[in-house]
This record gives structure tokens, C-alpha cells and sequence, in this order.
């Protein structure tokens, strides 16, 4: 007779447990007995079943449920049923068959339980931990309510730290298992260890496993924690904060902050000082390592200092640590000029000096309008012309101390005569203008002191700053084009205190508009009719005696016209258009003169759309006699702008609108 049953059974906590017992051989009459063995080896029988008769019935029955709740069962095929596995279950199982003559045969099966244990929680040691003790606590670990105990383990950065039971010096671990009123273990492993300076930055953490079924296993790992270490001081450092420079430069006025720091932990006392003649004047004594120098000046350049305060440190290490604080400053730069320089047009050469008290030395450079001239603290002026005029910059700064810069500047002032250009809008040729076109003119002037300018023709516009600068001032003058300004042109003028000079604008031959010169036809027309006459009644009077010439006496005889004479030998026609003009004689009139070889005729007013005298030229009317009288049809001589064949070449205007007839080799007018 055998029994089988499963060696071994592994279930988690609260899982349904079968114990399966098959003989291999079934007689007609066996007693089937399930046993539990006790932690002290004795035997417990929990349930039996008996067959009886020829079909396979069992009578089953349990014996002793040990209180457990619910209580163990008995299937129909002779199985032992834990309806919930408790961790006391966990223990050998006795099978025992009982067949009469075939014998009695056993058989043990084991159940294992296995309950997952909580969270692992660590509790680090908060204090500080000197580098210096030997293997203090760092924390505690522990891992609850598993089965079976879990195992664990300890880690630092990540790394396994493999640290024995026993009691040393370097470190090492203790372990505690408590079992629990619900059958269950708790675990709790401290760990010591000795510290060093690098752990002040070290993670710590454990890791409990514990085991499963089918030979498994699991890992909770705790939350990971850092220590405060307290460590001696080892380096001590001191440096200038911000606002600074590579070089070690602070700008006059900043708030400059001292910076102090030394590697021990906790944080020591740190006590700032200065030398003054090699003696520490203390300035402050804090726990943060900074000094702030509020608005500091120039002479507040000097040695500064920090010695940590640390009694634990070893006796080699240097707790003081000095630097140099350089402050920088540029006063305002001042000019050997001034702020005015005043020169004469084409003096010598002279130079301007820029000098600054600064530290460290500034680099200084000249300008003008922002362009670049020269580098150094010397300029160099001259030979002078207005263009020297102007502003002058010197610019200071420092290239190894940003943000640190002064300008100075100074005005350069050109006495001089004025310089003149003239400038017409729209320009023409000369002789290429025609009565009533517009025409603007400009004149630029500039010197010092600033000149005034002038026309010769009034409407001319204030004076104005150029636009380019440079000194210059400018005026226009907007007119219209005339015979007049033709012949004497316009004319603007520059001047100041220095001198004067002026421009002349010349148009040159002035044509006359369209419509004026048909009138000038037609007075030309009535000039030549004009003069037969002056030729006929000329020729009468010459023949006085002879009746019935030129004229005839009717009956009731006429008043006499009314004659004008001029007697003036030595009279020219450029001397009469300078003297008084009578009055305009009545019509008919006579007009004597005691002109020896020619005669100049006028008229009062002038030809209708000739009043602003446009037109030129001459008109000849040949010689006449010694004296002669000339007896004119009315106060008005007509004129035209064409020569005429045997006149010489045409008319001229002159005066204020009066015409005069001109020898041929007259004088001028």
C-alpha cells in the first residue's frame, strides 16, 4: 500500500488550500487520517473518512479544528480543505491510510504561506553627524507584517553597502524581527556608519524583499533621505560680487557686495576686515559670508579680508583670505580751449588738449558730428577755413570698466570775411528770358560772425539756416523777369563785420511777350508816319516866303500853336532823359529845338502795355538842320520793337516809360 500526496504546497495568505491523499490501492474497507505535527513533533489528527460497502463512500469526519475559523473540511475524495490560509497553517501534513491486510501506508505534504509585507519606511537620523565620530546611527528601516521575515538591505548613491553585524568602527548593521499577534513578522534594521565629508551630498535609502511562490521574490524600496553632516573647514574662499570686472575694477558710487565661503559645515562665523596700515579694522561679523560696501568712492580702495571662525578645522589650514578692492572713477574732462574757441579765416595751426584725473587711465579719442579724427589727448587744428567750424567731442572711457565714460566739447568759431554762392532755380542762357516769366534766386552765405544778406530788389526772404549746416545761411527771391532787370540784372549781397560780397544775377536780352509785340508793330508804323510829318512840316518852314506852302491861310486866322522850345547847345538826348519833362502840350503843338544836329523827340506817357518800360534797341531818324521848328500832331510818338530799313536799328526804352529818338551817332544812353 502507498500514498501519494503533493510534497510541498505554496499559497499567499487568504488563498483556498486542497491537501489531495490518493492511495494506490483502493480495498473495500480503508480508514483514510489526516494529521497535523506539531512544532514539538507530537501528532494531531484533524479529520478521517472511512469507506464502507463496495461503492466508494466516505464517512467523514473532523476531529479537531484547533479553533481555527473557518475550520478545515474534508472533500468527497478524502482531501484536507483550508478554506482561507492563515500563516499558522503553515505546517506538515500527515496522510495516513489504514487497509486491514493490505497494511497502512503515510504520506506528508507542507504548506507554505506567504503574506507580502507594507511599504518599507525609513527614519533617518535628523541631528548632525559629525565626520568625526565613529559609526554613528544613520537611520532605521523597517518592513512590517510579511511571510515569511523580508530581508533588508541598504544603499548609498545607489550603490549596495555591505556592512556587517557585528559591532566596528566603520559601520555596520543590526537586525530585529518581531512576530506579530497575527502570526505575521515585522523586520527593523538599523544602520551605523562611519561618515565622510563627501556624504554631505550622499542619498541614502533600503530595500526590503521578500520571497513568493514558485521560489519568486519582491523588492520595496523606502524614500531616499540626505544627513547633515557637521565637517571642518578645509578651503576658504573670497571674492568680489557683482557688479565687478575681470580685472577686479568696482565703479565709484555702485554698492559692491564681499562674498566669503568656507567648506565646513555648518555654515561657520565669518568676520570681514580691512587693512589700514597693516592693521585689521573689523567691519562685520555674520553667518551668511557677505559684506555689502554701500556706494563706495575712491577712497575706499584697499586690502579687504574674511577669516572663518572654525575651531575644528586642523591646525594647516589657512582660514584668512585677503583681496584688493580697486575703485574706479573719471572725473569730468576738462579742455585747454575751453568751451569757445574763436580763430581768423587761414591762421595757423594750433592744438587742443583733453586731459581727465581718472583710474585706471581712460582712452580718449576726438570727434566731430560723430565722426572720428584723432586718438590720444592732443588735437590738431588747422590751416582754418569755415569748414573747421563746429563742435568738437573728446570721449573718455574704459575698456576694462563698462558702463564708465565722460564727453567734453568745445565750439570752434571761424572769423572771416563771408563766402558766397548763388544759386538760380530753373536756370536759363542768357537772352533766353521773356517779359513776365518767374524766376527764383538764392544766395548762401556763411562766415563769422553770421553775415547778413541782402537784395537789390526788394521781396527777398529772411535769412535761414541752411539745411547740411556747415555755417551756412540762406535767402530767396522771387521775382518777375523784366526789360529793366535785364539790363541791370539783380544783385544779392553777403556781409558781416569782416567784409562784404555780392553776386550779380544777369538775364541778358529780355524778348517781349506775344501779344506786346503786335502793339510794338503797330507803333512802329505810327513812328514812321510821325516822322514823314516832322519831314514835311520841316521842309515848310524852311520855305516861309513862298505863299501857299505847306499851308494856307483861311479866312479868320487861327490861333498860333503854342510852341515849347528847349535850348540847351550843348543838350544831349542822355542829358534830357535825366532832366525835368514839361508838361504834355496841347494838340496840336511845336516843338523847337536848338539842337545842332539832331533831334530828340519824347512823349509824355508811355505806350499802352509798355508802362514797365520792356523792349530795346534805337531808332535813328537821321540829321536835321541847325535850328528848325517841328510841328507835332500830338503829345504821343509811337515806337516798335523791328528795325526798320533806313532807321538804324530800332527803338529804346529808357527813363521811366518816355521814348527818344537818337542820332545815329549820338551818345549813349
Amino acid at each position: 500500500m502507498h500514498v501519494s500526496v503533493p510534497p510541498l504546497v505554496e499559497v499567499m495568505r487568504g488563498e483556498r488550500v486542497s491537501l489531495n491523499c490518493t492511495p494506490s490501492k483502493k480495498p473495500d474497507h480503508f480508514v483514510l487520517e489526516w494529521f497535523l505535527i506539531e512544532r514539538s513533533g507530537a501528532r494531531r489528527r484533524l479529520a478521517s473518512a472511512e469507506q464502507q460497502g463496495s461503492e466508494l463512500q466516505l464517512q467523514r469526519t473532523v476531529h479537531d479544528p484547533r479553533g481555527r475559523r473557518p475550520p478545515y473540511q474534508l472533500d468527497p475524495q478524502g482531501s484536507l480543505v483550508l478554506a482561507e490560509a492563515q500563516v499558522g497553517d503553515e505546517r506538515d501534513y500527515v496522510c495516513v491510510v489504514t487497509a486491514g491486510a493490505a497494511g497502512t501506508a503515510e504520506a506528508t505534504s507542507r504548506l507554505r504561506v506567504f503574506a507580502q509585507p507594507e511599504a518599507a519606511e525609513v527614519l533617518p537620523n535628523t541631528g548632525t553627524l559629525s565626520v568625526m565620530d565613529s559609526a554613528p546611527q544613520i537611520a532605521t528601516c523597517s518592513s512590517r507584517n510579511g511571510n515569511p521575515a523580508p530581508q533588508i538591505s541598504w544603499y548609498r548613491n545607489g550603490r549596495l553597502l555591505e556592512l556587517p553585524t557585528e559591532m566596528n568602527e566603520e559601520g555596520y548593521v543590526t537586525i530585529r524581527t518581531v512576530r506579530e499577534a497575527s502570526g505575521l513578522l515585522s523586520l527593523s534594521s538599523t544602520l551605523y556608519l562611519r561618515v565622510r565629508k563627501a556624504d554631505r551630498t550622499s542619498s541614502f535609502h533600503c530595500v526590503a524583499q521578500y520571497s513568493l511562490p514558485g521560489d519568486r521574490h519582491g523588492r520595496l524600496d523606502s524614500p531616499a533621505f540626505n544627513l547633515t553632516l557637521h565637517y571642518p573647514t578645509e578651503h576658504v574662499h573670497l571674492w568680489v560680487g557683482s557688479p565687478s570686472t575681470t580685472e577686479g575694477w568696482v565703479r565709484e558710487g555702485d554698492s559692491v557686495q564681499l562674498l566669503c565661503e568656507g567648506d565646513g559645515s555648518p555654515n561657520p562665523e565669518y568676520t570681514f576686515f580691512r587693512l589700514q596700515d597693516k592693521q585689521e579694522e573689523v567691519l562685520s561679523t555674520n553667518l551668511e559670508g557677505k559684506l555689502t560696501l554701500e556706494g563706495v568712492n575712491r577712497s575706499q580702495s584697499g586690502i579687504y579680508g574674511c577669516r572663518v571662525e572654525d575651531f575644528d578645522a586642523a591646525e594647516d589650514v589657512v582660514l584668512t583670505r585677503t583681496l584688493g578692492v580697486n575703485v574706479s572713477y573719471l572725473d569730468p574732462l576738462e579742455l585747454s580751449a575751453g568751451k569757445e574757441l574763436s580763430v581768423f579765416l587761414n591762421s595757423s595751426r594750433m592744438a587742443v588738449t583733453c586731459s581727465a584725473r581718472a583710474q585706471p587711465a581712460p582712452t580718449l579719442r576726438w570727434t566731430k558730428d560723430s565722426v572720428p579724427l584723432e586718438n590720444g589727448p592732443t588735437l590738431s587744428l588747422g590751416p582754418f577755413t569755415f569748414d573747421s567750424a563746429g563742435t568738437y567731442v573728446c570721449e573718455a572711457s574704459m575698456p576694462s570698466v563698462p558702463l564708465v565714460s565722460r564727453t567734453q566739447s568745445f565750439r570752434l568759431l571761424v572769423q572771416g570775411s563771408p563766402e558766397l554762392r548763388a544759386k538760380e532755380l530753373e536756370p536759363k542762357a542768357e537772352g533766353s528770358w521773356t517779359e513776365g516769366d518767374d524766376v527764383e534766386l538764392i544766395c548762401s552765405a556763411r562766415g563769422y560772425p553770421e553775415p547778413e544778406l541782402t537784395w537789390s530788389q526788394p521781396g527777398g526772404s529772411p535769412a535761414e539756416r541752411a539745411q547740411g549746416g556747415q555755417g551756412w545761411v540762406s535767402s530767396s527771391l522771387t521775382l518777375r523777369v523784366t526789360s529793366t532787370l535785364g539790363r541791370e540784372g539783380v544783385s544779392c549781397e553777403a556781409s558781416n563785420s569782416h567784409g562784404r560780397l555780392s553776386h550779380v544775377f544777369h538775364f541778358g536780352m529780355v524778348a517781349p511777350q506775344a501779344a506786346q509785340a503786335g502793339v510794338a508793330v503797330m507803333a512802329v508804323a505810327v513812328s514812321v508816319g510821325l516822322l514823314l510829318l516832322v519831314v514835311a512840316a520841316f521842309y515848310c518852314m524852311r520855305r516861309k516866303g513862298r505863299p501857299g506852302c505847306c499851308r494856307r491861310r483861311e479866312k479868320g486866322t487861327p490861333a498860333e500853336p503854342e510852341t515849347w522850345r528847349l535850348r540847351a547847345p550843348t543838350l544831349s538826348c542822355g542829358h534830357l532823359r535825366s532832366s525835368p519833362v514839361p508838361p504834355a502840350p496841347p494838340s496840336p503843338a511845336r516843338l523847337a529845338m536848338s539842337l545842332p544836329s539832331f533831334l530828340c523827340l519824347l512823349a509824355r506817357d508811355p505806350l499802352p502795355g509798355l508802362a514797365s518800360g520792356r523792349g530795346g534797341g534805337r531808332w535813328v531818324a537821321g540829321r536835321l538842320p541847325s535850328s528848325g521848328s517841328v510841328t507835332l500832331p500830338g503829345p504821343r510818338i509811337a515806337a516798335g520793337p523791328e528795325p526798320r530799313a533806313g532807321l538804324g536799328r530800332g527803338w529804346r526804352v529808357a527813363g521811366r516809360g518816355y521814348f527818344y529818338l537818337l542820332p545815329r551817332a549820338g551818345p549813349p544812353t
